[in-house]
This record gives structure tokens, sequence and C-alpha cells, in this order.
């Protein structure tokens, strides 16, 4: 069986299902876009010692979610391989 993707901008969706795959709002550390939103991602690996992500509060990565327009893509479903997938993306137009 194979693995279904959801598009969404919808803030309550995006945490309620990050934090049940046990993810946690991040950015790529020292990395700032236009506008100094940094390259936002969600960090699934559970160390804080990542050299590249660092970990800012749910306020903070939403706040720079819509300044750069954004949406997350994330798999509703595990994929046969059991791995967790989600990419932020600029928002498409619904």
């Amino acid at each position: 069986m194979g693995s279904h993707c959801k598009t969404t901008r919808d803030h309550d969706e995006i945490r309620e299902w990050v934090t049940t795959h046990q993810g946690v709002p991040a950015r790529i550390r020292d990395v700032r876009s236009v506008g100094g939103t940094g390259v936002l991602r969600i960090d699934f690996s559970g160390r804080t010692a990542d050299e590249c992500l660092e970990h800012i509060s749910w306020d903070e990565w939403f706040r720079n979610f819509e300044r750069a327009e954004l949406a997350l893509v994330y798999e509703a479903t595990k994929s046969d391989a059991g791995r967790t997938f989600a990419k932020v993306v600029p928002a498409p137009d619904f």
C-alpha cells in the first residue's frame, strides 16, 4: 500500500500532525531568506544538537510560515518504508 500526501496551511492541522509524529518546529541555523524568516523545517530527529537545525517556538515558526506564504506537504499515512515525510513549500493557490 502506498502513501497519500496532503497540503495544508492550517495551523491547527500542522501542529497536530507534527506533534503526533514527534516532530519539532525548526529552522536551518544561520540561514536567512528575504525578510529574515530563515528556512523552516520540521525536525523529526529529536536531537536539539543537530548541527544545522535550530528548534524554535510554534509562534515564531507560524509567524515566519505566514510571512513567507508557505504550506506544509505531509504524508497522511506512513510510507511502506515506515518513514515520516513533511516538507515546507511555497503555498499553492488553493
